[in-house]
């Protein structure tokens, strides 16, 4: 195998714009491990990114001992990265799983069993809703369970407890793609697909660090950028990433300025007329109010703010506006900044403006971050509700009630729903004295982690955690659950272009762990939730149980799954919801007919004023007569709340690093891919760094009003005044805490969020630099 270390997106497999993307299956095995050696192999996809690549499982012996790419999935045909390739399988079997659960006694945590374990969560959960009602109940959740752990966890929170404080890191990661999508469009749900890689003929990636974040993704762009018809690339990044570099037009915009840069493209498209206006009558409602509000945006105005050449700004807005099939790719850069929900938007209307959607090669794709994210929007296990289904409409609540038959008022839909990091403060005020945490790390990946860790060192507050190692955030837990990991256990899950694949149980897990499904349903038995009728809420016994059962939730909602089977999705390839007795194939893309999901009875949201966050509210809506159209809007430009000053001179943002993964609890136990990105790097530009007289692998000093990180300096060319360092590094493999040299790039993040998808702001925080002193490592890639 070719070293996909140093080697990130492999050979190239140049073609034409509208050819089949050639296969090129990449496969990794353990060391010693022939493929002749292999006993069985085990269908299934990655869950190392929101790709969803289509891939196998090598078995030997009861054990995982590596994967290969499928070649004839849609996804990936035949590619894997190399997260995908090393820490699938690699981040599972150690030493360190949790195997057993755990029980805090005395201050520690001790091995038990999970008749004690169990009994505990379920005696201080009936005790918290006899004294203090559902509203004592949280759970925070994940974007790496499956699609059935999902659905099981938004009924028994939603129809067994009654709460409205359910969320997920996906909050943390990509809800803005979700609030976007249903503030343009009515409803959740990529209008695009990954073949419109294949069409296109300009690419634009607004925030979205492809080569590093999808590098399956990437080596698509990258093999048609080496065919016959290369598309244009326009990059919005403030940093120069492998994709800036490939691109035609790189705006290095200033962090926290992407409304103003979307205001100025959007105005260059209509002051040139490179408008379909047939679509936009047809087929849209308020061209008129974006119109108005970007009109004082002229390329000198954006240059002046976001701090880009007025010529980059008409170049990129001439791409756009004289290409056939444009494509657009939104990532962390835009949904964790300024105004996230609002610029994001922006993208929509680009397209809704030229009529360029539902399109070979015209599309949008509002990513994700992680590989089961859309399931856990799908299926509500966050703020949403199952099936896409609208809170504040009663008639979806009856749905519910009826499909699930319990009584509509158990339902939380009198308030909106609990937001990640609104959980936590009720947690910190102590309203909640119960909070289930399920396969994520907040100790490490929520804002201002100083304050993040006295809140779970609450001794009022009950903590579960469940998890496969013992996380940093697992450390504050009364009661640590072992979970098995994906490979050991059977689910589907959902990709960014709306890919079901299922995943079967290939091993067994270690010990005494649980698949996250079934501790979910012991607790609900243990629990005695019922239906109105006296039989268990969560009747099921496996997965395609619940599969079945979550089939018949989605009948005639937007992400309709009823002609989807575990057997069809045992194919070469997954299915694109919607899929059903009209389209049984799937769907490739959505909207080409120019309907969107906006209808007042069946829209997802009524939407929100997108600079307050305010609800425009059911009369408002229906009396704006949606018929079908997608929705145009905007907000005005407003700086970031935490600008530079004396004190901090510096912007500070965050990012991911191709070699791990979120809080590393896979890559970093991946020996090739933690050996190649071990320890925390802070980026400064060329300028910055003389001025400070700062050196190339020097250990510097970075403060913000809540926090600092130490940490080598990188030299790059980042833009001037802006400070990077990747956010995974915590403490798991360092004593599990910070000491007096923090890693973890959210000690500096602030607790502020976009007002209507309720997204951290990661990408923008206000920071002083200084040296320290010689590097004891080296600044990593």
């Amino acid at each position: 195998m070719v070293d996909r270390i140093t080697d990130i997106w492999g050979p190239r497999t140049p073609y034409a714009r509208g050819g089949d993307w050639p296969p090129r299956v990449d496969q990794a095995l353990a060391d010693g491990v022939r493929e002749e050696d292999v006993e069985r192999w085990v269908h299934s996809a990655c869950v190392l990114c929101s790709n969803g690549c289509g891939l196998d499982i090598a078995v030997k012996d009861g054990a995982m001992v590596g994967v290969r790419g499928r070649a004839g999935d849609a996804v990936n045909h035949g590619r894997l990265g190399p997260k995908g390739l090393l820490a699938s399988w690699q981040g599972i079997s150690n030493s360190d799983r949790l195997t057993v659960p755990l029980v805090r006694e005395n201050g520690r945590l001790v091995e038990s069993d999970w008749a004690t374990a169990m009994g505990r969560i379920v005696d201080r959960s009936r005790a918290l809703l006899s004294e203090k009602g559902p509203l004592s109940h949280a759970f925070y959740t994940s974007g790496q369970l499956f699609l059935e752990e999902y659905y099981a966890l938004a009924l028994l929170g939603k129809a067994g407890i009654g709460t409205p404080h359910m969320d997920g890191n996906t909050r943390l990661c990509t809800a803005t793609a979700a609030s976007s999508l249903k503030e343009t469009f009515g409803s959740d749900g990529q209008p695009g697909c990954y073949r419109d890689i294949d069409e296109c003929d300009a690419l634009f990636l607004y925030g979205h660090n492809m080569a590093e974040t999808q590098t399956v993704l990437w080596s698509r762009v990258l093999d048609r950028c080496s065919g016959p018809d290369r598309p244009r690339i326009v990059c919005v990044d403030p940093r120069e990433t492998p994709v800036a570099r490939e691109a035609d037009v790189h705006l290095a915009v200033r962090p926290g300025t992407n409304l103003a840069l979307m205001h100025g493209l959007i105005r260059e498209v209509i002051a040139n007329d490179w408008l379909d206006e047939e679509f936009i009558t047809a087929h849209t409602l308020k061209f008129g109010d974006v119109r108005a509000a970007v009109d004082e945006w002229t390329p000198e105005a954006v240059a002046t703010t976001c701090g880009v050449s007025a010529s980059d700004v008409r170049r990129a807005a001439e791409i756009f506006g004289t290409s056939d099939r444009p494509l657009s790719t939104v990532l962390q850069g835009f949904y964790q900044s300024s105004q996230a929900t609002a610029s994001a938007c922006q993208v929509n209307n680009l397209h809704l403006m030229r009529g360029k959607i539902g399109q070979p090669g015209a599309g949008i794709l509002q990513m994700n971050g992680q590989p089961t994210a859309q399931n856990n929007r799908e299926c509500g296990a966050d703020g949403d509700l199952p099936g896409f289904r609208n809170w504040e409409n009663a008639r979806h609540i009856q749905q519910l009630a009826k499909l699930w038959d319990v009584d509509p008022d158990v339902i939380p839909h009198w308030v909106p729903p609990t937001h990640a990091l609104q959980i936590f403060r009720y947690a910190e005020q102590g309203s909640i004295d119960f909070l289930w945490i399920s396969a994520t790390n907040p100790a490490v990946s929520m804002p201002q982690l100083g304050r993040i860790r006295e809140i779970l060192a609450k001794e009022e507050l009950f903590l579960v955690v469940q998890d496969l190692y013992l996380t940093e955030t697992a450390q504050y837990a009364d009661v640590v659950l072992p979970a098995a990991a994906w490979g050991e256990k059977s689910g589907t899950f959902t990709n960014v272009d709306r890919t079901v694949h299922l995943s079967d149980q290939a091993v067994q897990p270690p010990g005494q762990a649980r698949s996250d499904l079934d501790i979910f349903l012991d607790y609900a038995q243990r629990m005695n939730f019922t239906t109105r009728s006296g039989g268990p809420l969560l009747p099921w016994q496996d997965a395609e149980e619940v599969f079945a059962a979550w089939r018949e939730c989605t009948r005639g909602r937007p992400v309709d799954y009823t002609g989807i089977s575990y057997d069809s999705l045992r194919g070469a390839s997954g299915i694109q919801w919607p899929c059903n007795e009209e389209r049984p194939r799937g769907t490739m893309r959505l909207y080409a007919d120019g309907q969107f999901p906006t209808n007042p009875d069946y829209c997802e949201t009524f939407g929100h004023d997108l600079l307050t966050g305010a609800a425009v509210g059911e009369q408002a809506y229906r009396a704006m007569g949606p018929a079908s159209r997608a929705i145009f809007k905007t907000a005005p430009y407003t700086p970031p709340h935490e600008e530079p000053d004396a004190e901090f001179p510096l912007r500070f943002t965050t990012g991911r690093n191709v070699y791990q993964f979120h809080t590393r609890t896979k890559t970093g136990r991946s020996p090739q891919l933690n050996d190649a990105a071990p320890h925390v790097w802070v980026e400064l530009s060329s300028a910055d760094a003389q001025s400070l007289g700062i050196s190339e692998g020097e250990e510097v000093l970075i403060r913000s009003r809540r926090g600092r990180l130490v940490a080598p300096a990188k030299i790059t060319e980042i833009r001037p005044g802006t400070v990077f360092a990747p956010f995974h590094y915590g403490y798991w493999d360092s004593g599990g805490e910070p000491g007096g040299s923090p890693t973890a790039a959210n000690e500096l993040t602030l607790t502020e969020w976009d007002p209507v998808s309720k997204q951290p702001v990661f990408k923008n925080a206000a920071v002083a630099v200084e040296r320290v002193g010689i590097a004891t490592r080296r600044a990593e890639r």
